[in-house]
């Protein structure tokens, strides 16, 4: 949905169209007219003329209560907003040596995002003469992954980014 921002809206005297579509307050049609005509019936009822369709021939107007207009557009919009799914990723970070005791904790810290929906981005880091043992982090990337294979499935292979490893885990949407 395309939400119009207030200082878009034509209300009034800011349409400067020669012929408009006019709906009433009610919806009713009330057909093609000049601008100047439609202000004067808006004015008859102590109401605003709102351009609510610019685009269309001749532009869309419609007699209503301008405030509310904005108020409706606004609550319309936070709505929207509460709908969307907000995903956000958390790291983890590992080392290529983990002990035991570490690798469960943090594997089942991994499982509770993944059960909130979130992503899981798994770091390995590498320091000093590390680099040269990278398969241990694959070794370590493969155990957490079947760790938590019931929670999250991995997105992609995991990448070298200079001197760390990254995997992202995506849940699972069954066991959310």
């Amino acid at each position: 949905m395309l939400f119009i921002k207030k200082d878009q809206i034509q209300v009034n005297s800011q349409i400067r169209d020669k012929e408009v579509r006019l709906i009433d307050v009610d919806g009713t049609m009330l057909g093609i007219m000049s601008a100047r005509e439609a202000q004067m019936k808006a004015n008859e009822r102590d109401l605003d003329l709102v351009k609510i369709s610019p685009n269309a021939n001749p532009p869309v107007c419609k007699i209503m209560d301008y405030g509310k207009y904005l108020y409706e557009l606004a609550k319309k919009e936070k709505e929207a907003k509460k709908k969307q799914a907000s995903i956000s990723v958390k790291e983890i970070r590992l080392s290529a040596k983990i002990e035991e005791h570490d690798f469960a904790f943090k594997a089942k810290n991994a499982i509770k995002f993944l059960k909130d929906g979130d992503k899981v981005k798994i770091s390995i880091r590498f320091r000093g003469r590390e680099m040269q043992y990278t398969s241990m982090a694959y070794d370590v990337i493969d155990r957490f992954a079947e760790m938590i294979k019931e929670y999250g499935k991995m997105e992609n292979k995991p990448t070298m980014d200079g001197r760390s490893m990254s995997v992202t885990f995506a849940p699972i949407k069954d066991k959310q």
